[in-house]
């Protein structure tokens, strides 16, 4: 979830990983099988399923849990009809919020969704009623002991990256964003691999054009609304423009 300062929206995922690790790798599970169900078991020919797999690797999940996952979509073992879902969403305050769904069962997941939002003060939008708000952007966070700034925006910056903010520290480790066009996103961060830049995350996200400013009542509704989206089985993703206090 986006907040007022980026380094604690990778903190909160952190901390998601470390609560949730056994749903967080369910998660990605399914959208393993699903893009190899999709478009075959190589990553290099399946940009659906190297996404996926970088996905799962900053999450720490074992490698042979990923290749199983794999395996069970390309041999055909999985007999569900997955589809990819993205909702528009109202939270309290004026916040937006967009949430990416995998699911198998339409009806299921929208009540799931309707229910989580009305229990805390949100709901469900129509289709465009929110998404005008964000851009779609590639997102790596590069973090480690020793790095510079200057080190991290040329790597960066060569490799057509959009920009590049500092986040501050993560346990004495200097930390930056760099932002890229989706287009951009896998060629900027193999460039950052190459230079040897450690990468903690690296994703295409959805990121708010402006943060909207919540606090009190509001900032805990928000932040309460999106751990319990964040918990439904079918939801994968979950974007937002609030700008929650520290």
């Amino acid at each position: 979830m986006a907040g007022h300062n980026k380094w604690s929206k990778i903190k909160h995922r952190k901390a998601v990983v470390d609560k949730r690790r056994g749903k967080v790798w369910t998660k990605i599970s399914k959208a393993i099988i699903v893009a190899a169900k999709n478009g075959g078991p190589d990553p290099d020919a399946n940009l659906s399923l190297r996404y996926a797999i970088d996905e799962a690797r900053y999450a720490n999940m074992p490698r042979d849990t990923i290749e199983r996952a794999i395996k069970k979509g390309a041999g055909g073992d999985d007999t569900s009809n997955y589809e990819s879902i993205r909702y528009e969403c109202y939270a309290p305050g004026g916040v937006a919020i967009i949430v990416d769904a995998l699911t198998d069962n339409r009806t299921r997941t929208i009540n799931d969704l309707r229910l989580a939002f009305s229990n805390h003060g949100g709901n469900v939008g129509s289709s465009g009623c929110v998404a005008y708000l964000f851009q779609h952007r590639g997102q790596i966070v590069v973090s480690g002991k020793g790095l510079t700034e200057d080190r991290v925006m040329e790597s960066a910056i060569d490799a057509g990256a959009l920009d590049v903010e500092s986040m501050g520290e993560d346990d004495g480790a200097p930390s930056w964003m760099v932002s890229t066009d989706p287009t951009a996103f896998m060629q900027v961060r193999a460039a950052l691999e190459h230079a040897g830049l450690p990468i903690a995350s690296a994703e295409l996200s959805m990121v708010p054009e402006s943060l909207v400013a919540v606090s009190g009542e509001h900032a805990q509704q928000v932040i309460d609304l999106i751990d319990a989206v964040e918990e439904l089985d079918d939801v994968q993703k979950v974007y937002t423009n609030a700008d929650l206090p520290g």
